[in-house]
C-alpha cells in the first residue's frame, strides 16, 4: 500500500503541472485512470497475467518522476500528440487495456505522446527510428506513450530502441497503442540495450483491420528486470500477425514476456515464436495465450516457445495456452526447455574449437531463427552483430563507465 500511496500523493501534488503541460485528449483520461489505479493498486502474482512479475517491488523505490515533454528532432511521420490531426488524437487510450493498473498509472502520469501517423496508401521507404535514451544523475521513472496509426493500405517499419547512458536506476513504464486500418502493413521492432539497474515495463496493444499484416519483434539484449506485454486483436477478416521474441539474459537478469493473440474474425493467421538463452542465475518467463472466438472459423495459429538454460541455476517458466471456441481451425502450441547439447559440444571440440567458443556458437545458432525471421535486411544484419557481441559479453562493457561494477546490485 505504501508504494501505491506514493504515486497517488505525487499525482495529487503535481496534477495542475501535468494538465498544463499536456493536451485535452490526455487530460480527459486521467480521472478514470486514477479511479482504476486507486481501486486496484499494483497487481500481485495472483493476477494471472502478472504471475511471474513482482510489480509492487519494481515500483516501490522512491524514483524521481520525469515530467518533461518529448524533446529532440522528430523522425518523419512523427508528431507530438498536440500537433497531430484531431481524428488521430482521439484514438489515444482507445486500444490499450484501461482496466490494467499499470496502463492506468501510465495514463495518470504521462504528459506527452509520440504519434506515428502513416497516411492512406503511403509506403514509407526508410525505417522510422525512435530512440529512447535514459540519462541522468538521479534515479528516475519515465512514463512513456506512443500511438501508431496506420491508415488504409499504409506500409512502414518502426524501430524503437531503449538504451541507458548513466549509472542511475531507471524505471520505464511504456504503453504503445497501434491502430491498423484495412490493408495496412506494419513491422514493429523493440530493442532493449539498457543495464542491470534498469526496470522496464512495456505494454503493446494492437487493433488490426481486414487484410492487415503485423510483424512484431521484441529483443531483450541487455537489461535488469523487464516485463513485456503484447496484446493483438485480429478484428478484420484475413488479418495476420507474426510475433517473434528473442531474450539473452545472464547474471541476475529477469525477463517476462506475456502475450495474447485474440482471433475475433474469420480466416486470420498468427505465428508466434519466442526463444530464450539464459545463463548464470537469470530468470525467464513466457506466458502466451491464443484465443479463438466463436465465429473465427478458418483460423490458422502456431505458438512456439523454445528455451536454452546454459547453467543449472538459470530458471525458465513457460506457459503456452490455447482457448478455442470455433470448430474449423488449425492451431498448435508447444514449449521446450533444455540445456546445452553435450554431443554437439563434443563434436565441435573434436574439430579444434575450444569449449567457450563452441558454447557461444551453439547459443547463437539457437536464436538465429528469430533474427532470420526479421524482414528488414539492414536490421537483421545489425542484430546478428549485436547478438554476437552480447554473447561475448561486449554489450555490457562500455569504455570509461562503471555500469557493470559488481558493487552495483541489480534491482
Amino acid at each position: 500500500m505504501e508504494a501505491i500511496r506514493q504515486y497517488i500523493d505525487f499525482y495529487n501534488e503535481v496534477r495542475d503541472t501535468i494538465s498544463a503541460r499536456s493536451c485535452s485528449e490526455m487530460n480527459a483520461q486521467r480521472e478514470d485512470a486514477m479511479r482504476t489505479f486507486s481501486a486496484q493498486g499494483f497487481p500481485s502474482p495472483k493476477v494471472e497475467r502478472y504471475r511471474y512479475a513482482k510489480v509492487e517491488a519494481d515500483f516501490s523505490p522512491n524514483y524521481g518522476i520525469a515530467l518533461t515533454p518529448i524533446a529532440g528532432q522528430l523522425p518523419p511521420y512523427c508528431f507530438r500528440i498536440a500537433d497531430a490531426e484531431p481524428r488521430v488524437r482521439v484514438l489515444y487510450n482507445k486500444v490499450a487495456d484501461t482496466t490494467d493498473s499499470i496502463v492506468a498509472l501510465s495514463t495518470l502520469l504521462s504528459i506527452d505522446t509520440l504519434v506515428v501517423h502513416v497516411p492512406r496508401g503511403t509506403k514509407v521507404e526508410h525505417p522510422i527510428q525512435i530512440s529512447n535514451l535514459l540519462k541522468g544523475e538521479q534515479n528516475t521513472m519515465v512514463s512513456r506513450r506512443i500511438l501508431i496509426v496506420m491508415d488504409e493500405l499504409a506500409q512502414a517499419d518502426v524501430i524503437i530502441t531503449d538504451r541507458a547512458a548513466s549509472q542511475s536506476r531507471f524505471l520505464t513504464n511504456q504503453v504503445i497503442e497501434v491502430v491498423m486500418s484495412d490493408g495496412s502493413h506494419l513491422s514493429l521492432y523493440e530493442v532493449e540495450e539498457t543495464h542491470l539497474l534498469c526496470t522496464r515495463y512495456s505494454s503493446v496493444f494492437v487493433q488490426q483491420g481486414r487484410n492487415s499484416r503485423l510483424h512484431h519483434t521484441n529483443l531483450t539484449l541487455f537489461n535488469g528486470h523487464t516485463r513485456n506485454r503484447l496484446d493483438v486483436r485480429l478484428q478484420g477478416e484475413g488479418s495476420e500477425v507474426t510475433a517473434n521474441g528473442c531474450v539473452i539474459a545472464d547474471k541476475m537478469q529477469h525477463v517476462d514476456n506475456n502475450t495474447l493473440i485474440d482471433h475475433q474474425a474469420p480466416a486470420c493467421q498468427s505465428d508466434e515464436l519466442y526463444k530464450y538463452v539464459l545463463d548464470d542465475n537469470a530468470v525467464g518467463a513466457f506466458a502466451g495465450k491464443v484465443l479463438v472466438r466463436e465465429g473465427a472459423q478458418k483460423t490458422v495459429s502456431r505458438e512456439t516457445n523454445a528455451n536454452l538454460c546454459a547453467t543449472r541455476s538459470a530458471r525458465m517458466y513457460t506457459q503456452p495456452m490455447l482457448e478455442i471456441y470455433a470448430d474449423d481451425v488449425r492451431c498448435s502450441h508447444g514449449s521446450t526447455v533444455g540445456q546445452m547439447n553435450e554431443a554437439a559440444l563434443f563434436y565441435m571440440r573434436q574439430r579444434g574449437i575450444d569449449e567457450q567458443e563452441a558454447r557461444l556458437l551453439l547459443k547463437a545458432a539457437f536464436i538465429t531463427e528469430v533474427i532470420e525471421n526479421i524482414p528488414l535486411e539492414s536490421l537483421r544484419d545489425r542484430l546478428h552483430v549485436l547478438v554476437d557481441k552480447r554473447l561475448r559479453g561486449e554489450l555490457s562493457k562500455c569504455e570509461g563507465c562503471k555500469l557493470c561494477d559488481p558493487s552495483l546490485t541489480p534491482p
